[in-house]
This record gives structure tokens, C-alpha cells and sequence, in this order.
């Protein structure tokens, strides 16, 4: 009898182990997966309408660009330089190495016009890209869907964004349920 409650008494202490294992790795793996893979955001403000809306819940992949390069048109997530805890959602229109100007509501890569359907509207306000932009080995241009409701690499606040600032890319919608999937 005395074995019994020994063996039950060990019993009850192996499972306990288990569980304690258990979840310091779920707690470890779901730590790794946030910080290194992926992570949720939430969209606040309307400068990536219609493409993105207020309140939209997005999962950020944060590995990818750990081995590739971010495309154009590819919606990335940087941190704001001016304040803490901020973070811009935008579109990636300029690649390093190119210039970058926007002219009579047009967007001009390299000399050429952008064709894409990614804006709101005409830009009324090219902010600095009223000039030419040259762009630097790891720079980036980015602008906001909303363009004429944006800040973005026009205004000197956000300006180009360098490779190392870049988070992630912004790979899927999880709420609202209406609209969940991935993002273009």
C-alpha cells in the first residue's frame, strides 16, 4: 500500500514536470515566433486606404526579408523616428539606386512613369519628390494607398527608408472576418 502511494505520489509529480515543460516551451516557441517570425499590428488612420482600412488586424511577416530584398509594391512596416512606439504601414514604390520624382499627379521611376493602380487618387502634394530623388544602396520610397491623406517619404519626417528599419512585410488580414486573407 505504502508502494502504491510512492508510485502514485511520483506519478503525480512526473505529470506535474510535463505540464511545467509544456508550457515554458509553448511560452518559448510563441516568444521566438513574435519576435523573430511574425507578429499582429493594427492599422490605425486611413493612409493605406483602400488597400487597408482602420482598425484592420494584420500579421507582419518578419522572416522573409532576413533572406530577400523588399519588392516594389510590396507593404511594409517601419518605426516612425520621431516617436516611440509608432510604426508607419506604407507601399514600396522606390528600390534602392533609383530616382524617384512625382510630377503633375504622376509618379516617374528612373525617368519613366510608374504604371500602377495602388493610389487612391491623383497626388495633388509630391512634397519633396517635387525634385528628383536618388535613392541609396539600401533605401527605400514608400507612399501611403491614400496618397493626397498620407505621411510618407515625401515629408521629411519619414523620408527614405533604409533596409535595416524595415520590420516586416505585411502578409495577411485576420480581422475584420469580411475582409481576412492575404494582402496585396
Amino acid at each position: 500500500m505504502r508502494r502504491e502511494k510512492n508510485k502514485k505520489k511520483k506519478s503525480l509529480i512526473r505529470e506535474f514536470l510535463r505540464w511545467i515543460v509544456f508550457f515554458l516551451l509553448f511560452f518559448g516557441v510563441g516568444f521566438l515566433i513574435v519576435h523573430f517570425v511574425g507578429e499582429r499590428t493594427v492599422v490605425s488612420g486611413e493612409s493605406m486606404y483602400p488597400s487597408l482600412r482602420d482598425g484592420d488586424n494584420l500579421i507582419v511577416d518578419k522572416l522573409s526579408y532576413r533572406f530577400t530584398d523588399p519588392k516594389r509594391y510590396d507593404i511594409v512596416v517601419f518605426p516612425f523616428q520621431y516617436q516611440e512606439g509608432t510604426f508607419y504601414i506604407k507601399r514600396v514604390i522606390g528600390l534602392p539606386g533609383e530616382t524617384v520624382q512625382i510630377q503633375d499627379g504622376a509618379i516617374y521611376i528612373n525617368g519613366k512613369v510608374l504604371m500602377e493602380s495602388y493610389g487612391n487618387e491623383e497626388i495633388r502634394n509630391p512634397g519633396s519628390a517635387s525634385a528628383e530623388i536618388t535613392l541609396g544602396e539600401d533605401e527605400y520610397f514608400v507612399l501611403g494607398d491614400n496618397r493626397n491623406n498620407s505621411s510618407d517619404s515625401r515629408e521629411p519626417s519619414v523620408g527614405n527608408i533604409t533596409r535595416e528599419n524595415i520590420i516586416g512585410k505585411v502578409l495577411f488580414r485576420i480581422w475584420p472576418f469580411s475582409e481576412i486573407g492575404f494582402v496585396r
